[in-house]
Order: structure tokens, then C-alpha cells, then sequence
């Protein structure tokens, strides 16, 4: 025989109770041999309890008691349940007369529920040709007379069980009505909530029986609550210890004392999901399909009990003194958690019990107080417990570190005798974040990166079109789901938690608004979104004054923006203060040569105790160009200089790139790299274009662009033979000091040398080091450029995507 069993969704009205109709009518015509347990339809417990309640009060109960009978009633008016409902109406008479009840007139209440869904299942049945039986079980389950959270009497219980079941062995299938039994003097009584799992886990025992099928409405046990990880994976497979682990730790398809009666007899459990009947589920047995963790547990309606006191160093009894009032007072404990010189100790209880918890534990450490070996007993709320069932303390650091990383900090966590279960807690707030950190770390789902992406021009653009084209394959190749958020320029910004599409340029234009950094990072909050990381593809000196804010809001930073890194020294430090004391990261390779990597090369030879005596090259791509071509070709240099602009080389105004700042900041930020404190205004620049022409409106500048030919042309007839012209940037002195030389200058250069070889737009960087002597480390190629500098910054996402 199968026991199979039916939760309050499962036989809600419409295509659930159908679905039950077809379900158990199935199992029928292929022959299998089974009884069926039924919990309440519907919310009806809970709306029972909301009536009685409402009665008690003397409230007006009648609105809500007819809309209860109309829905238990629905559309199946020719199935006789007046009997039931006239009992209900009665007792809440009574109840509204006295203005109070009793537990034994709330179990009479509550019962009714189950005995509704029962003699209506089996009066659908009998009408659809399926021979079946109202079982009431308050003549079976004989239990104690604690009303509310009554205990079977086994012996009895199971006898009685038996002798109906030989009796009533024709082809009927009897329906059972659970969470319900009576006493000795055939009171009724409940067994607690999810006492109708309780009762079909006896009957699987008493019978024999070869599987309980405990239908709700999931496909089974998942990963984590599948509500609250969208990545959630269901489990096919459990043991009873596991699942035991999981009850104690808050999952509500499953009760710890549903576990034990299939435990005794070996009775394989089944989770199946009513609505998709065809899924096999979860299956529960006694053998162990391998080790390693399982899933993620939630306890939620829990506070945190706090007892602190120095002088309990050392001192016995403490722990036997606090559950001794936990238990005179009825108060569970699911976690205690403390450091082995007892200073503190914290214990999880239900929030409702947490007061009285710690009103009881004054009295109790009274004395203490006034002698100072307790300092204070407090109740932190909204906080709650997540366990992950199947922890080896061993790889917990991993979960641990992840948590850290997102700034959630546990308040306390432990782990249980075996070592395989490990507890946190965490403020309430934090438990999605929390949730989807932990399920994303430890289980084989992709872990999602959120990412807004500040700045959408032609870095940010083209950065934004490579992510999206390439987010399929890096998640099946690295097992990283990058999610852009958030894309924002300087005026609106456009928000998506499930990531912005293809479509994100019209999108923003339409239905983008205007916005403050706080928006991004409550919009970041309210959506739990982990991993977070913010890109600035801006060239915005004002945008930089985000940066603290969003690393103190768990972001890291990815920029090709280089003003952070060229503000005062005392902002750089005030910055690199900040990613420390967070725990953040900010990734910039792009600053200096695009996507080559050079300051990644310069950080690891710093790091290393390596002494770099020199640093020089061609850091600007426009000049580059200018410079490589002009010395190349007989042709004057406003003819080069147009055909950089004419080809969008330059900035809109190019002086930006003839000034020789944009070169300054990136020698700057090298510098930085090697501890140096010197400012910008500290660089020696020479400024390639003539003093007359620095001011004026840019179109007045392009059209005088000839009054560079003749100074160029004589500095460049003006050269030693086979030399030609480059513009550099050199960092020199004894760098081992505060302050470095930083110059940037057109200098002339052997064309037989690697740096008077350069072709076309690369950029070229020499470091010299003390190890290497006079033959430096060369790093050259592509150093300008929409997508060269958006690959960089691409390469920086992943390189932070892939860290712990």
C-alpha cells in the first residue's frame, strides 16, 4: 500500500482539487493499492483560527464565516457539509457569548477543516465512479489530552489503525482526515501544525506501508526556497538524517516528527508537486547518495537572545541555569552559540518567546548582575537563520568569504556535533542577499555579477554590445552570469534587476530618468543584487565623488576614467583607505595604454620588491599617430595633424591631446603605482601647441592648423641623422624616495631603436628595473581606441568576476 497525501494548496478549489481527482483516479485504474490523507482546503486553518479570533472579541465574524462556507462549498453544492458548518456556527456562538475560548474548543474548531476536505474528496469520488470511504481519524489516532500539540498513543493508535484497515480492505480507497485524533474521552484533539504530514507518516508506519507520497505544490526539495534563489535546483534524492536536518532548520514541507515514524520502518518519503504530478520529485530513504552539501535552510520568525558578562569566565553552570529556564518556561532553543570563555552567549528563539526569554533569564541571573558578572541580557529582532545541511566546516570559508566580500556579516554562526551542518544568522534584511550569495558560491549555479555601467559613449557603448554578445558563452565556459543592471549617463539612467537588453539605447532614451548615485544604490538594496560592480566609462571629474559611497555600499570599481587617479594624492589615499576598510576592489588597467597590461606588469614588480628605476614611452595613441607619420612621411605636419583629426583620432578639440595633460595623468598614475605622492601640477609638460593658438573657440583653431608647419618642420630638419620625433612620457629619479621626476616632451630618437621603430598608433613603454639593468621590459601595441579600451575594461570585469 502507498500512503499518499494532499497539502491545503493541492486541494484548493479549480485545478487543484482536479488535479487530486485525476491523480488519485489514475493510481486506481493502474491497479496500486493506496490511502489518501488530506490536510484542510485551502487556507482554511488559518481563516478558522482568524474567525474564532474575531468571535472572541466579540468582533462581527459573520462576513468572513460565510465567505469560509462559500469557498469550502464552491461549486460542488450537491455534497451535504451542512452538519459541519451548523457545529462551527455554534461554537462561535459561544465563543462571541463568552468572549473567550478554551484550546479544547479551538482543536474542536480547527478540526473541521480537515473533516470539510474530506467528506468532499470522498463524495467527488463516489460521484466520479471511484469507490471511496470517509476516514474519520479522531476514532484511530487515540492521543494525550495537551490540546493544540496533542502526542499519540502509540499502542492504542496503531492497534486501532490496523483493525479499521483489515476490516475496510475492500476496493474502496479510504480518505483520512489528518492533524486530527481524540482523546480518551473522544475529545478531539490536533497534532500541531503540519500534523496531517504526522498523521500520514503513522499510517505509513502502522501500515507497512511502501512509500508515503506527500503531495504539496513544488516538484519537490530545492537548493534553497526557490521563492526567495531564483537559481534554485531541485533535490532528487535525500537521506532521513538530511532530511531531519532540514526540518529542525525551518523547511516547511517536511516536520521532524513526520521523519521518525518512516525512519523506524524504512518507509521511502516522496515530495511531489500536485500540479506537475509527472516530475518524480524528491525521494527521502536511509541511503546516502554521496556526501557534500545539500541545500539551504531559513528559519524567519526568530530573534537573537544575548547574555554578556566578563565575570562568566570560567564559571560552571552557566548553560544548565538558561535552559533550565528555557524549559520551565516552554521556550525552544534552535541555536545557542558561544565563546569558550563564556563572555557571551546567544540564543535563537521564536520572536514571539524572545521577551519573555530575556525576562526570565533576569530573574534568574539577578544576582549576577549586582555581583557584575553580567553586564547586560538584550533581544536583537529581525534577525534570521539560514543553514546550509551538508557543511564541512572544512570549505566553509568559501560561503564565509563570499558573505564578506558583499558585506554581510554574520552575527553569530556554529555548527552541529557532526560538522556537516553549519548556522548563520543574519539580520533580516540581509537573508535574500544572503541566500543567493551563499546558494551562487556553493552549488552548481552560475554566480551572478550585477553591473552598472556609467558613461554609454563610445568606450561605454562598445563595452555594453560586447558584454551582452558575450554573457552566453562566458557563463557556460566560466560558470559567470554577468548582469548589467544598470546603464547611466550624465542626465538619466536605466534600470532592469533581470539585466537590460540589446534594445538598452532606445530604452534608455524612453523610459530612462533622471537619477542620483543613492537611487542606484537603494534600486541595488531593494533587489537583494549581489556582486555588485560599478564601471565609469565617463571622463567626468565630478562622477569620481561617487566612488566612496558606492564601495562603501559593497560595489567594486572598474574605471577607464582616469581622474580618481590624478585628483590630490590625499584623495588617492582617501580612496585606497576606503577599498581596504571594505574589502573592495578597483580595477583601472585601462588608464594607462588601453588594453595592454601595463599597470598590472608595474603592480606586480612593485608588489614583488622589484626596484623600477625608469619608466618611459608613448602613452598617447593620437600622438602616436602624429608623430610615427610626420617624422615618416615628407608631407608638413597640419597635413598629418588634419588626416588624425579628419579620421577621429583627436578629441573634438584637439588641443585636449596636443596639450600633453592626458599624458601627464598617465605618467602620474604609474607613479602612484610606485607609492610616489607627487601632483600633477609637479610634471614637467611640454605643451606641443603654440602659445597663440591655447585659446579661442576650436573652430578658429582647425582653421590655422598651417601655423604649425614651420616650427615642426624645423624641429624636425633641426634632428641628427636617421632620428625621428616621439612624444613621451618619462619617469625618473630616485624613485625610492617620496617624489619622482615625471617630464613629459618630444625628444628625438635613433629610428634603429625600438622606440624610433613605432608604427601606426601604438602605444610603447620601457621599464627599467634594477634586476633587468639597461635592458628594459618592453610592453607595446594597440593603445587607443573605442574597443580596444572597452576590451580592457572588459578584461578587468572578468578578472574581478573571477575573484573568491
Amino acid at each position: 500500500m502507498k500512503i499518499l497525501k494532499f497539502g491545503g494548496k493541492s486541494l484548493s478549489n479549480g485545478d487543484g482539487i482536479n488535479k487530486v481527482l485525476t491523480i488519485i483516479t489514475d493510481k486506481i485504474n493502474e491497479g496500486e493499492e493506496i490511502a489518501v490523507v488530506v490536510s484542510a482546503r485551502g487556507n482554511a486553518t488559518d481563516e478558522l483560527e482568524e474567525i474564532l479570533d474575531l468571535a472572541s472579541k466579540n468582533h462581527n465574524y459573520k462576513p468572513l464565516f460565510k465567505t469560509f462556507k462559500e469557498y469550502q462549498q464552491d461549486d460542488y453544492r450537491d455534497v451535504d457539509l451542512t452538519e459541519e458548518f451548523a457545529v462551527l456556527e455554534k461554537l462561535f456562538e459561544g465563543v462571541s457569548i463568552i468572549g473567550d475560548y478554551s484550546e479544547k474548543i479551538k482543536d474542536q474548531v480547527l478540526s473541521k477543516g480537515e473533516v470539510l476536505a474530506a467528506k468532499l474528496l470522498t463524495a467527488i469520488l463516489i460521484k466520479n465512479g471511484i469507490e471511496a470511504r470517509f476516514t474519520d481519524t479522531r476514532t484511530l489516532i487515540k492521543t494525550d489530552s495537551k490540546f493544540g500539540n496533542a502526542q499519540p498513543l502509540e499502542q492504542l493508535s496503531k492497534k486501532n489503525v490496523i483493525q479499521y484497515f483489515r476490516q475496510n480492505s475492500d476496493a474502496a480507497v479510504n480518505i483520512v482526515t489528518g492533524f486530527i485524533g481524540s482523546n480518551s474521552n473522544n475529545d478531539t484533539t490536533t497534532l500541531g501544525r503540519n500534523g496531517s504530514n504526522y498523521t500520514a507518516s503513522l499510517l505509513a508506519n502502522y501500515l507497512d506501508a511502501e512509500e508515503l507520497q506527500s503531495y504539496t505544490h513544488v516538484d519537490g526539495i530545492y537548493t534553497a526556497n526557490p521563492d526567495l534563489v531564483s537559481d534554485a535546483k531541485k533535490i532528487d534524492h535525500l537521506t532521513f538524517n538530511e532530511a531531519n536536518e532540514l526540518a529542525n532548520f525551518g523547511t516547511t514541507i517536511l516536520h521532524a516528527k513526520t521523519i521518525i515514524p518512516l525512519l523506524e520502518k524504512n518507509i521511502p518519503l516522496r515530495i511531489l508537486n500536485t500540479f506537475n504530478y509527472q516530475n518524480k520529485g524528491t525521494l527521502i530513504t536511509s541511503k546516502a547518495e554521496g556526501e557534500g552539501i545539500k541545500t539551504l535552510s531559513v528559519l524567519e520568525n526568530v530573534a537573537l537572545v544575548n547574555l554578556e558578562g566578563r565575570g562568566l569566565l570560567g564559571k560552571t553552570g552557566v548553560d544548565a541555569r538558561i535552559f533550565r529556564v528555557m524549559g520551565d518556561n516552554d521556550i525552544s532553543v534552535s541555536i545557542i552559540s558561544q565563546g569558550s570563555s563564556e563572555r557571551g552567549i546567544g540564543l535563537v528563539v521564536a520572536a514571539d518567546k524572545a521577551t519573555k526569554a530575556m525576562m526570565e533569564l533576569e530573574k534568574e541571573f539577578e544576582s549576577d548582575f549586582y555581583s557584575k558578572d553580567v553586564n547586560k541580557i538584550t533581544v536583537t529582532d529581525n534577525v534570521s537563520v539560514i543553514s546550509i545541511i551538508g557543511q564541512d566546516l572544512s570549505t566553509f570559508h568559501k560561503p564565509y568569504t563570499a558573505l564578506i566580500k558583499n558585506k554581510i556579516i554574520p552575527i553569530l554562526f556554529n555548527n552541529t556535533i557532526s560538522g556537516k551542518n553549519v548556522s548563520l544568522v543574519v539580520n533580516k534584511s540581509q537573508l535574500n542577499k544572503a541566500l543567493n550569495v551563499i546558494h551562487g558560491e556553493i552549488f552548481g549555479v552560475s554566480k551572478k555579477i550585477n553591473i552598472a555601467i556609467f558613461g554609454h559613449g563610445l568606450v561605454g557603448g562598445t563595452l555594453i554590445n560586447q558584454i551582452l554578445a558575450s554573457a552566453e558563452a562566458i557563463e557556460k565556459r566560466k560558470d559567470i552570469k554577468l548582469n548589467v543592471f544598470a546603464i547611466a549617463n550624465s542626465k538619466n539612467i536605466l534600470l532592469d534587476k533581470n539585466g537590460v537588453t540589446t534594445n538598452w539605447k532606445n530604452e534608455i532614451q524612453n523610459t530612462g530618468f533622471s537619477y542620483t548615485i543613492d537611487d542606484v544604490i537603494a534600486y541595488a538594496n531593494e533587489h537583494h543584487l549581489e556582486n555588485l560592480i560599478a564601471i565609469d566609462n565617463t571622463a567626468s571629474t565630478t562622477f569620481v565623488k561617487n566612488y566612496v559611497p558606492l564601495i562603501e555600499s559593497s560595489f567594486d570599481l572598474i574605471s577607464s576614467n582616469k581622474v580618481a587617479n590624478t585628483l590630490s594624492y590625499g584623495f588617492y589615499k582617501e580612496l585606497r583607505k576606503s577599498l581596504a576598510d571594505n574589502q573592495k576592489n578597483y580595477l583601472y588597467e585601462t588608464n594607462v595604454g588601453a588594453g595592454l597590461p601595463l599597470i598590472d606588469t608595474i603592480k606586480l614588480l612593485h608588489l614583488s620588491g622589484e626596484n623600477i628605476t625608469k619608466i618611459k614611452g608613448v602613452f598617447s595613441g593620437t600622438l602616436s599617430y602624429l608623430f610615427n607619420n610626420f617624422s615618416a612621411k615628407d608631407v608638413p605636419f597640419s597635413e598629418i595633424l588634419k588626416e588624425a583629426i579628419d579620421n577621429g583620432y583627436t578629441e573634438p578639440d584637439p588641443r585636449e591631446d596636443l596639450c600633453g595633460n592626458d599624458v601627464g595623468r598617465k605618467l602620474l598614475i604609474l607613479a602612484r603605482e610606485l607609492d610616489l605622492q607627487n601632483e600633477f601640477d609637479e610634471i614637467a609638460i611640454q605643451n606641443l601647441i603654440p602659445e597663440h593658438l591655447r585659446e579661442g573657440n576650436v573652430a578658429d583653431f582647425l582653421n590655422k592648423l598651417k601655423e604649425f608647419d614651420p616650427i615642426y618642420n624645423k624641429i624636425k630638419a633641426d634632428q641628427k641623422p636617421n632620428h625621428v620625433l616621439r612624444y613621451i612620457g618619462e619617469l625618473s629619479g630616485d624613485l625610492q624616495h617620496d617624489k619622482g621626476i615625471l617630464e613629459v616632451k618630444l625628444v628625438s630618437v635613433p629610428s634603429d631603436t625600438a622606440l624610433g621603430g613605432l608604427k601606426g598608433s601604438d602605444s610603447f613603454f620601457e621599464i627599467y628595473t634594477e634586476s633587468y639593468g639597461d635592458r628594459p621590459i618592453v610592453i607595446q601595441g594597440a593603445g587607443a581606441g573605442s574597443a580596444v579600451t572597452a576590451r580592457g575594461v572588459f578584461g578587468d570585469l572578468l578578472r574581478l568576476s573571477d575573484k573568491g
